[in-house]
């Protein structure tokens, strides 16, 4: 987001907030502010604070007060590195961050809740990005709940000491577990905001996505949230192409990163400053764990034997999504196979094949559609497979292309990932790009359609193009509105499954 428009927003807001009625929590009493037509609860706290010796341990609850604590100022995200969007700035940061911030309509009346999961690669993000702000969906008649959790190896370190002191032997996954304490929080507490604790849907884009996968296969995790939604991630390939998701090699993983910053225990890490563990061994530490108390079992295995959740789902990803990930200046049909293997590694001949192109022109498309379907097409449409055959289940694709300005880096970039996030928001107006009118209704009917999901799970209402079930064979394609058709390019998703299939346990085996 730019800085001229943010600036824009604060004043906007600054000039037209007031206090809102205080809120009961099981913490104490909380008084937000009236903004536009909602009322807003920031920088409220979920648990306590994962400093000192709870750093790298389950959250615990945060400590009750005395008198009314205003809830009108963000928390400061949870340490990280880089951004999580190209031109995002840098939130301010600190290791007390688990915070959550809430939007509702005013008076609101047993509303369906909708609990965001920020993506950011489990690197960086931040849940009170402007983007991803509750104030327009609330609008709609629902909650909107965001929620910050701990990151790079605060969020997700594994090692043998850790382990030792855990009672439940495992160690890890310490942010998806500050997800799990933010959603038991929603369900103790959404009611007094006006929220129906028995209608809540959890939803991510990106990394967030892939958190939600991983929520709806999580043991821990059952019956918190009664629907899913999840944008361009999830987490279905086969764990024998990522063995350092296996506790005991995450494990070793974090010792050697433990030993790269010459710390003698895990005592002495923790007396550590943050700004020490950030560094760049930090990035082989930053990712879930199949580990026996949070995530005993991948996703996909869960999902096959019928163990997650059955409820509701809607998945999708976007046409151009590597645009905004891969350079692909330099690809050529010559040097094809041995660019994608300089990425990725050898790969399985019918990978390649599927994409082989015949010109530098195809070559750059390929490369692009395959890294599309590799890390997201193919796990979205996975996915829908897995759940339609326990639950409604719809599939999207969208294909809209934002009006990045011209002359900046995104002016190409398309359908690209995260793109679908301003109008799924319905939060185009951030930005002063020229927005047209096929825009704004792609914007208008994915608002709706998110909203009316959270409310009923079924996306479908009065007067909105009819989105069928994943299980008739249609998606819902955004692109200058919406409409249902077949998905694109499915060949070549199946050529990934055929592979995939390969290096599974035989009875792990999805449907075709």
């Amino acid at each position: 987001m730019s800085f001229s428009s943010l600036a824009a927003i604060a004043l906007c807001l600054i000039a037209t907030s007031v206090p809102a009625r205080p809120v009961i929590t099981d913490s104490g009493a909380l008084v937000g502010v009236r903004e536009h037509g909602i009322t807003a609860y920031k920088g409220v706290p979920y648990a306590a604070p994962p400093v000192g010796d709870l750093r790298w341990r389950e959250p615990r609850p945060p400590a009750k007060w005395n008198g009314t604590r205003r809830a009108d100022t963000f928390a400061p995200a949870c340490p990280q590195t880089g951004v999580s969007m190209p031109g995002e700035t840098p939130p301010s940061t600190s290791e007390d961050c688990l915070y959550l911030d809430i939007w509702t309509p005013h008076h609101p009346e047993r509303v369906p809740v909708l609990v965001w999961i920020h993506g950011g690669g489990y690197a960086n993000g931040s849940a009170s990005m402007p983007l991803y702000w509750g104030d327009a969906l609330a609008r709609h008649g629902i909650i909107v709940v965001t929620v910050a959790y701990r990151l790079g190896p605060l969020g997700f370190l594994a090692h043998p000491e850790l382990t030792a002191e855990s009672d439940h032997q495992t160690s890890g996954n310490y942010g998806l577990q500050d997800q799990i304490a933010a959603l038991e929080w929603v369900r103790r507490n959404i009611a007094a905001f006006g929220g129906d604790p028995g209608r809540v849907t959890i939803a991510g884009q990106s990394a967030g996505a892939m958190a939600v996968s991983i929520l709806m296969a999580s043991p821990r995790a059952q019956g918190l949230f009664q629907g899913a939604i999840g944008q361009s991630g999830g987490l279905f390939e086969p764990l024998a192409l990522a063995p350092q998701y296996l506790l005991a090699n995450a494990e070793k993983d974090g010792a050697a990163y433990v030993a790269s910053l010459h710390a003698e225990s895990i005592a002495a890490l923790r007396r550590r400053p943050v700004a020490d563990l950030l560094g760049d061994s930090a990035a082989h530490v930053s990712h879930p764990v199949i580990e026996p108390m949070t995530l005993p079992a991948s996703p996909y295995d869960a999902f096959v034997a019928g163990s997650a959740s059955n409820v509701p789902v809607l998945v999708g990803f976007n046409a151009d999504e590597a645009r905004a990930l891969v350079d692909v200046s330099n690809v050529a049909s010559a040097t094809f196979t041995a660019d994608i293997t300089r990425s990725f590694g050898p790969l399985p001949p019918p990978f390649i094949d599927a994409y082989k192109p015949a010109t530098d022109a195809e070559a750059k498309q390929a490369r692009l559609d395959f890294e599309r379907d590799l890390r997201f097409a193919w796990d979205m449409w996975t996915w829908g497979r897995l759940q339609s055959a326990h639950a409604r289940t719809y599939l999207y694709r969208f294909e809209q292309a934002p009006p990045f300005p011209a002359g900046s880096a995104r002016q190409n970039w398309g359908a690209s990932h995260f793109a679908e996030l301003w109008y799924m928001f319905d939060h185009l107006d951030q930005e002063t790009w020229k927005w047209s009118a096929g825009d704004r209704k792609v914007a208008e009917l994915m608002a709706n359609y998110w909203t009316n999901f959270v409310k009923t799970g079924d996306p479908n209402g009065a007067g909105l193009p009819r989105w069928p079930t994943f299980d008739t064979g249609q998606v819902m394609r955004f692109s200058d509105g919406g409409h249902a058709g077949e998905l694109p390019g499915t060949n070549r998703l199946r050529v990934f499954d055929a592979v995939y299939e390969t290096l599974r346990a035989p009875r792990l085996k999805a449907s075709p």
